[in-house]
């Protein structure tokens, strides 16, 4: 039988800072490269796993407070940070088979956007982290 989630309690956390209540979107994509193996006599194309190319999008509210959105991420362009994310709150403390803790280690975060306002609308950033292996915590 199909079963679907409905995720109402995710969690992250961007450079050890949690930006749970500023996050409205996450999504990983899990990528291993298609390096093509095929030689002299094959009949159909053949690949072989190459190197991984991970990549997390976050869409968070802009927030100039001292503590949240733009103080935690502006200085992080061009750089590397981690980034960990859960499917539940408790994941990124006790990662679980039922709430796993994924991670990337060393994310580039190439560019961001520090104002992207609308009048009469929240203000809202979207992040792309990529690169770096991704690591999968169930215990």
């Amino acid at each position: 039988m199909a079963t679907s989630v409905y995720l109402s309690n995710p969690a992250i956390k961007i450079n050890s800072v949690d930006l749970t209540d500023q996050c409205t979107a996450a999504t990983i994509t899990y990528t291993v490269e298609a390096l093509e193996s095929t030689a002299f006599g094959d009949t159909a194309r053949k690949y072989t796993g190459g190197l991984q190319n991970n990549q997390i999008t976050v869409t968070l509210y802009q927030s100039y407070a001292a503590t949240e959105t733009e103080a935690s991420i502006y200085a992080l362009v061009g750089t590397t940070c981690s980034i960990e994310l859960s499917p539940t709150a408790a994941g990124l403390t006790t990662p679980s088979a039922t709430s796993p803790k994924y991670t990337l280690s060393a994310a580039y975060l190439e560019s961001h956007t520090p104002i992207n306002a609308s009048l009469g609308q929240l203000s809202t950033i979207d992040l792309v982290f990529q690169g770096s292996a991704i690591a999968k915590a169930t215990s």
